[in-house]
């Protein structure tokens, strides 16, 4: 009797973890698979901005049931994305000149701490994928120079991959988890107003490459700093001529 109630038990306990863990596994992909959905239609401008999120129809559009589309919303609002107002629900974010201002100036802080790190603390493979980045971003610069707008999310992400990859040794997932929020705000207001600043901006990354290369710590961060600068300048110039703005 006591071994059969023994036997019994494993079994139950092993139904239990046979079943349940499989579905929470499935429930966290879901979960997951929704959110990465949602964050990149608001951050490439098909979730427009101050739009209300309406859960049955975000339901019906991402295939995810109400209690993933309110987990998922609320992480985004924790994030900046969404708003979530008590009665009213949730909202994206609002875009405003100031704001993008304030993502830009932080990312430089962060940014070029970050890639201080990496210099004194990179590698041979940090080296290794920092060139491999900048390879694939290059090519996607080319075919924006030439007109080839269909690019423009593959140009995006290579550009986010290069500036990961400059960072990646510092030595600090805080760091690169706060960069990689901090980066995606950025990159909305770039997809808001569609622009490339062209040569300029590929001689950038080139010079940025290089002087990270030649671990030149000043040059590298004097490179970095600017660019952002002066893509910010000319995001904010395209984007306050748009009439954008929104509150």
């Amino acid at each position: 009797m006591v071994c059969g109630a023994a036997h019994t038990g494993i079994n139950e306990e092993q139904k239990l973890r046979y079943h349940t863990k499989p579905m929470a596994k499935s429930r966290n992909i879901v979960g997951s698979t929704t959110y990465q959905n949602i964050k990149h239609d608001i951050i490439f401008g098909k979730l427009a901005p101050a739009s209300k999120l309406k859960l049955e129809a975000l339901r019906e559009r991402y295939s995810a049931s109400m209690s993933t589309l309110r987990e998922t919303l609320n992480r985004l609002a924790s994030e900046g994305f969404v708003d979530a107002e008590e009665q009213r629900g949730f909202f994206v974010s609002a875009v405003s000149p100031e704001d993008l201002v304030e993502i830009a100036n932080l990312r430089v802080l962060l940014e070029c701490h970050a890639l201080l790190l990496s210099i004194k603390n990179g590698d041979a493979d940090w080296e290794g994928n920092l060139v491999a980045a900048h390879h694939k971003l290059h090519i996607m610069e080319k075919k924006m120079l030439n007109g080839e707008l269909t690019a423009t999310e593959d140009w995006k992400r290579y550009d986010w991959e290069f500036h990961k990859a400059l960072i990646a040794a510092c030595g600090s997932q805080n760091l690169l988890s706060l960069h990689s929020v901090l980066f995606d705000k950025y990159l909305r207001y770039q997809m808001l107003v569609l622009t490339h600043r062209g040569e300029k901006a590929v001689h950038e990354h080139s010079e940025l490459l290089d002087a990270a290369l030649r671990r030149d710590e000043t040059r590298a961060t004097n490179i970095l700093r600017l660019h952002i600068e002066r893509g910010l300048n000319h995001s904010a110039a395209v984007f306050q001529s748009a009439g954008a703005e929104s509150t």
